[in-house]
């Protein structure tokens, strides 16, 4: 059983934070138009749609709830890669989690983002209409639905039948309740995720990498009992704490909200985990 608290080093000096750049340059502009421009400029994917080295495609699996539309990448070639699923924030399937599920595959990982909102036909465009759509979702079908990707993963021609599953925000309770249901599943790495109940812990098989922000006390209030119930059951995991991060660090389309050097660490984090657990 491993457990590691540890802060993740912000930059320090002079630099304007990213934060505060928005807010003045706002000021400045006298609107939202400006904003909205440097938000595309600052917060562009940083991987392509039609990056060569990779194949993407929308897939569908057999779900609780019927057919999920989930998007796929994948390096390129014929050599098989382990998986991971990668699940979105309570937004649905953005633009972001996609580029996230390719830089994923850019690692050598058979990536797959599942859509909550396959039941209700999918995540709309725009994301406000997404929010109201999550509270008509039945939750314990969705963490099923969820779960049967490990399956649907296990036993796809294109992987090696190693799965691990990493998620964001409701993601990254989500991947809990993944580690909870799927006791196939070969590691979780869950981003500022709510916590699974304490007596659903000893079901977990899978190792586990937490994340969580030091602002975000929402979340954080529930590590101390998750972690006692980790420790009573002698499930293998790793803990780290990023000071002075918010909860969604890892969202680089929130400049509200996004800290590059937590982000950053805690990727290079998780890329090793899972280069270590699915191999």
């Amino acid at each position: 059983m491993e457990s590691e608290h540890k802060k993740s080093n912000n930059e320090t000096g002079n630099r304007t934070s990213r934060r505060e750049f928005f807010k003045r340059t706002t000021a400045i502009a006298g609107g939202s138009v400006l904003l909205s421009a440097l938000h595309s400029n600052l917060f562009a994917e940083i991987t392509k749609p039609d990056d060569p080295r990779l194949i993407t495609e929308t897939i569908r699996y057999a779900g609780v709830s019927g057919p999920m539309i989930a998007y796929l990448a994948r390096p390129s070639g014929k050599k098989k890669h382990p998986a991971v699923i990668v699940i979105h924030e309570n937004r649905g399937l953005q633009p972001h989690i996609k580029d996230v599920t390719r830089r994923m595959a850019l690692e050598g990982f058979v990536a797959l983002a599942p859509d909550a909102l396959s039941p209700l036909g999918g995540t709309p465009e725009k994301p406000e209409d997404a929010g109201p759509m999550f509270q008509k979702l039945d939750y314990e079908a969705t963490k099923q639905d969820f779960t049967a990707a490990v399956k649907y993963l296990k036993t796809n021609l294109l992987t090696t039948g190693k799965v691990g599953c990493t998620g964001f925000c409701w993601g990254g309770a989500m991947t809990n309740h993944v580690a909870v249901n799927a006791p196939d599943l070969d590691a979780a790495v869950p981003y500022y995720g709510s916590q699974p109940k304490a007596e659903e812990v000893p079901k977990i098989k899978a190792p586990l990498l937490l994340h969580y922000a030091g602002n975000d006390e929402r979340i954080n209030k529930g590590i101390p009992e998750f972690e006692a119930a980790l420790r009573n059951a002698k499930i293998q995991y790793q803990l780290y704490m990023y000071e002075g991060a918010q909860h969604a660090f890892n969202n680089d389309s929130n400049p509200e909200r996004y800290n590059k050097e937590a982000a950053d660490l805690a990727w290079k984090r998780t890329i090793e985990f899972f280069k270590k657990k699915l191999k």
